[in-house]
């Protein structure tokens, strides 16, 4: 049986959603470069290496996700435990060791050339931190994107961010091969609080006021177009933080970008072909294939600062990580979404 469910109609705006996030990358890169006290302020707005700006667009963009959270359809969760395994298996026990593989293999061999021994360590480095954080938050927008069940989203991240508290330093220490290694749980905590719980929490008190299922619906399709918009403003944010480092180093960029290209595309293909094969529905499949294939970069950032340094190979990898990831997800989010019919339905 297919889900033939015709998908909601999208907006002019959201329907266009890669041009903006195309014409914001120019324009973050822009400001980056000619107004460079802007971001400087932007930046400064830190706590536990969280930038407090892009958490409040990111709760934005997370806030009507959770306005759709029902915990009255919890218990139903129970007879769905497909999605969630394909999701945890994929995180944990595939996804950091084929980036740490693609990582060696191109950079110790590939790009052995033009790279050197040093350097190349670093980007390794980097790429293993992004392999081994799985999204916290921008998942969220993704499975919005790809009209996901809402509460089957959030026990997919909630169970991660649980399994990443203890199997974030251990994976990471094991394929760097220290023996110990600095995790900023207060990065952690924090983002856990400002992505997941807060949004959470405002969500639900919105659908205690709303109260009729009516208009809970007709709220939804208010804020939903915020989701689209947090990420744009974002998207410059990110790219007006990093422009000058962009515009010195495009081929190094370039060439970062290559295992993380295939990994995501990699990983994507793996947790939805699982999802598939295993006749999990489409909207659980779609949020369980792109939680893997999306990155908690704020976590990696982080955790590269604090082990190689704020101008390390390690942490340009972890922004390259960033840059990859919106043009990436919106390819995937499109083909999630004209895939739909294939799949079993609910």
């Amino acid at each position: 049986m297919t889900d033939t469910t015709a998908p909601a109609p999208m907006g002019r705006f959201e329907r266009y959603l890669s041009v903006w996030v195309a014409l914001a990358m120019a324009v973050g890169i822009a400001v980056g470069v000619f107004a460079p006290g802007l971001m400087t302020a932007i930046a400064g707005a830190e706590v536990a290496s969280i930038n407090l700006v892009v958490a409040v667009l990111i709760w934005a963009m997370v806030y009507p996700m959770m306005v759709g959270v029902d915990f009255g359809a919890v218990g139903g969760i129970a007879r769905q435990p497909k999605g969630l395994l394909v999701t945890l298996v994929v995180n944990w026990l595939i996804k950091p060791f084929t980036m740490a593989a693609l990582a060696v293999f191109f950079f110790e061999l590939v790009f052995a050339p033009w790279i050197a021994p040093e350097d190349a360590s670093q980007y390794i480095a980097g790429l293993i931190l992004l392999g081994a954080a799985p999204c916290t938050a921008m998942v969220f927008v993704w499975s919005q994107l790809t009209r996901g069940d809402p509460t089957y989203t959030l026990l997919q991240v909630s169970v991660n961010d649980l399994i990443m508290v203890v199997a974030f330093a251990p994976i990471v220490a094991f394929l760097l091969g220290v023996t110990e290694i600095t995790v900023p749980w207060e990065t952690l905590v924090l983002a856990t609080l400002l992505y997941v719980l807060l949004p959470l929490i405002a969500g639900l008190l919105t659908r205690r006021l709303l109260g009729h299922e009516d208009r809970i619906e007709a709220f939804e399709s208010k804020v939903k177009p915020w989701s689209a918009v947090g990420l744009i403003v974002t998207v410059a944010i990110l790219f007006g933080l990093q422009g000058e480092v962009i515009l010195a180093k495009p081929f190094v960029i370039a060439l970062i970008a290559v295992p993380i290209l295939i990994q995501s595309y990699g990983i994507f293909a793996i947790a939805y072909g699982a999802a598939y094969l295993l006749r999990v529905p489409h909207r659980i499949a779609a949020p369980c294939a792109l939680i893997g294939t999306s990155n908690f970069f704020e976590l990696a950032v982080a955790v590269a600062i604090s082990l190689f340094g704020l101008h390390s190979g390690a942490a340009l990898a972890t922004v390259v990580g960033v840059l990859v990831e919106v043009p990436v997800m919106l390819s995937l989010v499109a083909l999630v979404n004209r895939t739909r019919p294939g799949f079993a339905a609910a």
